[in-house]
């Protein structure tokens, strides 16, 4: 079950996006806050709801299903939805209607690699070509770099038995929930140095529910994914060290590159009471 976790989590990923948005928002302190609630009815009818109607339809042991790797995959589990109704010309519709949403998938994750890129350009942590802007105001550098590096992660597919798209689809896999322990790590921080500061979390634009548990669960629930994603190589008789080695491989990187900055810039761990909020947040 915590293996498949990464693949679901996988899936999730892109959600977060709502606050890089945020700065490029028109009204953010309303579009925000909007934007949050919907996702997760759209998660929840879309997603959980879609997945709850094809597990009662499509038996697990399908042989179109995933089994042992990826390459099995044959058939989507919607388009077998409409095979086993018989409805065939519906099925080539739901093909066209996946291939759409992996286009936006891909849309939004040009996106955001490009905005980030072009974030930590102009923060002095990417070089500084990443930061040059267009006329239109697109950090053109930063959406040709993106573009190079999505290009030779799509040609992996091709080489090595689906060994190199699996390492990438468990390191970006991983990174994501790195990325999740993060936010939660920040948001909860966040909220106490504010109280601790004094200021009223009230006089926020947006109040996140269920604080000081909700942050607290989505750290433990995403520590324990992302550590015990391959616990079942240490549990045979012989380990596969290279199994663990692509299952994990996201972990060191992270780490090498966080201690790598900190030495490097010789920052520290920012107390409560140094955190700096800006006149805008307070309201």
């Amino acid at each position: 079950m915590i293996g498949v976790a990464m693949i679901v989590g996988f899936s999730f990923q892109g959600t977060e996006l709502i606050g890089i948005a945020a700065g490029e928002s028109e009204n953010p302190e309303k579009n925000i806050p909007r934007a949050v609630r919907q996702v997760f009815w759209r998660i929840l009818l879309f997603y959980v709801f879609a997945i709850l109607i094809i597990s009662l339809i499509i038996p697990y042991t399908d042989p179109n299903l995933l089994r042992n790797d990826v390459k099995d995959i044959s058939v989507s589990p919607f388009t077998l939805v409409f095979q086993h109704a018989g409805l065939l010309s519906a099925a080539a519709i739901m093909n066209a209607v996946i291939l759409t949403a992996v286009l936006s998938a891909g849309n939004s994750g040009m996106y955001a690699s490009t905005r980030m890129l072009y974030t930590l350009a102009c923060d002095g942590k990417a070089p500084r070509i990443f930061a040059k802007l267009s006329r239109g105001g697109v950090p053109r550098n930063a959406l040709y770099a993106t573009t190079v590096i999505a290009g030779l992660c799509f040609l992996t597919s091709m080489f090595g038995n689906q060994t190199v798209y699996l390492w990438l689809l468990n390191t970006s896999g991983m990174t994501g929930f790195i990325a999740w322990l993060g936010i939660a790590i920040s948001h909860y921080r966040f909220r106490r140095g504010y109280v601790i500061q004094g200021y009223d979390v009230n006089d926020l634009p947006y109040r996140s529910g269920f604080f000081p548990l909700g942050p607290i669960f989505a750290f433990v629930l995403c520590l324990i994914i992302t550590l015990g994603q391959n616990y079942e190589a240490f549990l045979k008789d012989t380990i596969d060290w290279g199994g663990v080695a692509a299952t994990y491989i996201g972990i060191p990187l992270f780490l090498l590159i966080w201690f790598g900055y900190k030495l490097i810039k010789g920052t520290h761990f920012v107390r409560y009471s140094e955190m700096h909020f800006p006149e805008r947040v307070k309201k």
